[in-house]
C-alpha cells in the first residue's frame, strides 16, 4: 500500500485559478489539473492507493466553507481520500470549527505559516497548538522556505523545534522533509525531536545522501511519504524512497505503516 500524505485539490470551478495564481510564470510542470477527479485517476495510474487531501485558508472566513467541501469529497470516496482541515490563526471562531473537524472525524488540520502570515512559535498559535494536542488532532505545517514569502521562512527547523519542546503531546507533521531547502538544519536541531517528517516535494531536489542521513537519525517510524501533487509526480516520489539506502522494513513503514497507524487505518 501507498498513501500520499500532501496532496492539494480544489474544486472545479476554482482548479484552473489556483494552478495558475500559484504557477503564474509557468516555471513548474503541472501533474494534475488539481480536480478531485484528475488527481483520483492519475493516483491509481501512479500506484497509489489513498491520499491526504490539504487546503489552506488563505483568509479568515475560508475555512468552514472548504471544510464542508474536504467533508463531501471524504464521504464520495471514503476508500481513497483522507481529509485534513483548513483552519486559519485569525478567524475568530477556530477553535470551534476544530471541535466541529473532531466531531466529524477529521484526524488533523492544515497550517501554512507563510500564507497565513505567522511565526509558527508565535504565542498567539498556543491556544490552537493546545487545543489539538487535547482532541489528539495532527497539525501539518509548511515548514522550512517558500516562494510566497523568500525573504521572511516563518517555520525554520530551530523555531519548529521549540514548538515541539513546548507541546510534547501535539502531533506534529513537518512537511517537505522538516524544512524546505533547510535540510541541514533539520539534521543538526529538529531530527530525532518528536515530530513526523514528510518527504513532500523533495525527489527532485534533496540528495539521497541527506534524505538517508536525515532518517538515519530522526528514525524510519516518523517519516511520512507525501508528493504534494499536483505541483510533484507522486511516481517520482515513489522512485525517490525506493532508490535510498535504507531496509524494505524502513521504505514500508515510510510508504503506508507510519500513515495507517497516525489515521488509524
Amino acid at each position: 500500500m501507498v498513501i500520499d500524505f500532501h496532496v492539494h485539490t480544489f474544486t472545479d470551478s476554482l482548479a484552473p485559478k489556483a494552478l495558475h495564481n500559484l504557477n503564474a510564470d509557468g516555471s513548474k510542470p503541472m501533474y494534475t489539473d488539481a480536480t478531485v477527479s484528475d488527481t483520483l485517476t492519475k493516483m491509481e495510474k501512479w500506484g497509489v492507493d489513498r491520499f491526504v487531501i490539504l487546503s489552506v485558508a488563505t483568509k479568515p472566513t475560508q475555512p468552514k466553507h472548504i471544510n464542508d467541501w474536504i467533508l463531501e469529497q471524504q464521504s464520495r470516496n471514503p476508500n481513497k481520500i483522507i481529509g485534513f482541515g483548513a483552519l486559519h490563526p485569525d478567524a475568530p471562531d477556530t477553535l470551534e470549527e476544530l471541535s466541529r473537524l473532531k466531531s466529524l472525524g477529521i484526524p488533523g488540520i492544515k497550517l501554512h505559516p507563510d500564507f497565513q502570515d505567522f511565526m509558527i512559535d508565535e504565542e498567539r498559535l498556543f491556544p490552537l497548538y493546545d487545543a489539538c494536542a487535547q482532541l489528539n488532532m495532527a497539525i501539518l505545517f509548511h515548514c522550512g522556505f517558500d516562494a510566497v514569502s523568500p525573504d521572511l521562512i516563518h517555520a525554520p527547523p530551530h523555531r519548529t523545534a521549540k514548538v515541539a519542546e513546548l507541546f510534547p503531546k501535539l502531533t506534529m507533521i513537518c512537511a517537505h522533509f522538516g524544512g524546505y531547502d533547510q535540510w541541514e538544519e533539520v539534521y543538526s536541531v529538529l531530527a530525532g525531536k518528536n515530530v513526523y517528517l514528510d518527504t513532500a516535494y523533495c525527489a527532485h531536489r534533496m540528495s539521497s545522501k541527506m534524505a538517508e542521513k536525515i532518517i538515519s537519525k530522526h528514525g524510519a517510524e516518523k517519516i511520512l511519504f507525501a508528493s504534494d501533487c499536483p505541483w510533484d509526480n507522486p511516481a517520482d516520489t515513489i522512485r525517490f524512497v525506493d532508490s535510498l539506502a535504507i531496509s524494505e522494513h524502513a521504505k514500508q513503514l515510510i510508504f503506508s505503516d507510519n500513515a495507517r497507524r497516525l489515521l488509524k487505518i
